[in-house]
């Protein structure tokens, strides 16, 4: 079978599972899973198919880390050196060791395959997590701060992780030696992308801008996440730590809410072909056979750990927070499968310890993506006291009661003029550079961007918004804009200049109601200054 039939029928099986279990309001993360444990099962894709779709599929976590690099800058990650450094390193370090422990002095597993058992079920899937928090918008809250900290701790812990597998199976291996290649080939790494991001970024993107082509910025976008991903891989390290790192120094530009609304598809429908690939290689037959078994060992997995991080984050900050930060990160990650395909292939892990993991984390994932949508619910139950609001904000503090100005042109500049004159909160959307530099050098909250994109308009948390005014001459980008926004929310106020009413007519079906006439407005004022006037002497 070729590739492509491969993918039709991946894609055919996916939208199908999909439109069903959306109907239960089921993620859909579940029902990627779904599909790929039924066409692995049904259609019987050969080893090369599947490898063939693993390889694609890797790019999924590629392009979600590029856009968890864009949430953090360099600034924003030394604000939080404690979620990451100190709770995430807690973390990794006393789950793998408690996880460990009981491999070998309750399962009688040999030491070794313990402690590759133990780090691999310390780490949680960022794939699930970050989709979902970003969905419900508490990755702006205070326990998604802790869960996107231990996250990136846990992401950086792979690279130790797979080092230490390397020196379990090479005898002759000198952990030396590999501790110093790793330290020399990241520091070049990060070198190449810093001086490249801080000398060359700003102006590429730039130039791109200047063109106006759509087509060539998201060209530009792509060329720069797998450029990224491929010079960490060349000097040994994953795809995805090239993309973290050049998400993160984007996110230093003015351009991350415009590109991280553009890459949002291609993230997405990768993310969903990576989940399939995990469900192809579950074994139907051996789940049957063990079934009672793999559900036990994935409920002693969540309950630990979910009771090892709510007592480490316990230390740090209130019951509560902790608890919905436990429930956040108590399943097993995807980067848990590299760890154990490693091993297995290694022959550090038996053919029936490698599947009944793989099962267990597979349950572990679909728990948690249900459960997810529903933290705030499940620890109101258990903590009826509030948590406290967040003092320093990942990337910005969630916004509420203020107004998005959409274009920043001399009119969008005068309205933004008026807003501050009366002490107003607003944000402003603008795609023409020059505009924004003049914003910018003024101390205005312009971002760039395209303000009929649904993603753009959720970064700037237009459902807290008091109303939109859409400051642009173009109909077309008008309608598009209106419509992107009632997409989001019906209620949401939108004002709309306009010059006749041909406008008015255009728009009458989205539910706009508040218009201003440029021309009325413009008849009035003239009228009032006319009769105000007197005769010469």
């Amino acid at each position: 079978m070729d590739i492509l039939s491969v993918i039709v029928g991946t894609l055919f099986v996916a939208i199908i599972v999909n439109i069903f279990l959306k109907q239960f309001h089921i993620s859909s993360i579940v029902g990627y899973i779904f599909t790929g444990t039924l066409i692995g099962y049904f259609m019987g894709f050969s080893k090369m198919a599947q490898n063939e779709l693993s390889r694609i599929a890797e790019f999924g976590i590629v392009f979600l880390m590029f856009t968890i690099g864009l949430e953090f800058s360099l600034h924003h990650l030394r604000q939080m050196k404690k979620e990451v450094f100190v709770f995430g390193g807690l973390q990794v370090l006393v789950v793998s060791s408690v996880f460990g422990f009981i491999s070998n002095h309750f399962f009688g597993i040999d030491v070794k395959t313990s402690i590759i058992l133990g780090a691999a079920l310390s780490l949680s899937s960022t794939a699930i997590v970050l989709k979902i928090l970003n969905e419900t918008g508490d990755i702006h809250r205070p326990y998604g701060r802790n869960s996107v900290g231990i996250l990136i701790f846990q992401d950086l812990a792979v690279i130790p992780i797979l080092i230490m597998i390397t020196i379990f199976t090479d005898k002759s291996a000198s952990l030396e030696d590999l501790v110093l290649d790793t330290i020399v080939s990241g520091a070049i790494v990060l070198a190449i992308l810093y001086f490249m991001g801080r000398f060359t970024l700003e102006k590429l993107l730039a130039l791109v801008v200047d063109s106006k082509s759509e087509e060539l910025f998201i060209g530009t976008i792509l060329l720069l996440v797998l450029s990224s991903a491929l010079l960490a891989h060349l000097f040994g390290f994953s795809y995805s730590l090239g993309a973290f790192i050049a998400g993160m120094l984007i996110a230093e530009t003015k351009y991350k809410y415009q590109i991280e609304a553009d890459l949002v598809p291609f993230r997405d429908i990768l993310l969903g072909l990576f989940f399939i690939t995990v469900g192809m290689q579950v074994n139907i037959h051996y789940v049957i056979e063990h079934f009672s078994s793999i559900v036990a060992l994935t409920v002693g997995i969540l309950f630990f750990k979910l009771i090892l991080i709510f007592g480490l984050v316990s230390l740090f900050t209130i019951p509560k927070r902790a608890f919905k930060t436990a429930l956040t990160l108590a399943q097993v990650g995807e980067f848990s499968f590299a760890v154990l395909a490693l091993a297995a292939s290694s022959h550090l892990l038996s053919n029936e310890i490698h599947q009944i993991m793989l099962s267990s984390i597979i349950i572990s994932l679909i728990f948690t993506s249900i459960a997810l949508k529903y933290v705030r619910q499940f620890s109101d139950i258990f903590f009826i006291k509030k948590s406290e609001l967040l003092e320093e904000p990942i990337v910005s503090a969630e916004i509420s009661n203020h107004i998005i100005v959409c274009g920043y042109s001399l009119l969008g500049q005068k309205i933004v003029k008026k807003l501050k004159q009366d002490n107003i909160t607003y944000v402003a959307i603008e795609h023409d550079r020059n505009h924004i530099k003049r914003g910018q050098d003024i101390g205005d909250i312009v971002f760039f961007g395209n303000a009929a994109s649904k993603t753009m308009l959720n970064s700037v948390w237009i459902k807290n918004a008091i109303a939109v005014i859409i400051a642009i001459d173009n109909d077309e980008k008008v309608r598009l804009i209106t419509e992107a926004i009632k997409s989001i929310d019906t209620n949401i106020e939108v004002i709309v200049k306009i010059s006749h009413q041909a406008q008015i007519d255009d728009l009458i079906d989205l539910d706009v109601k508040i218009f201003v006439n440029e021309n009325e407005i413009v008849a009035n004022e003239l009228i009032k200054k006319a009769t105000t006037c007197s005769l010469p002497n």
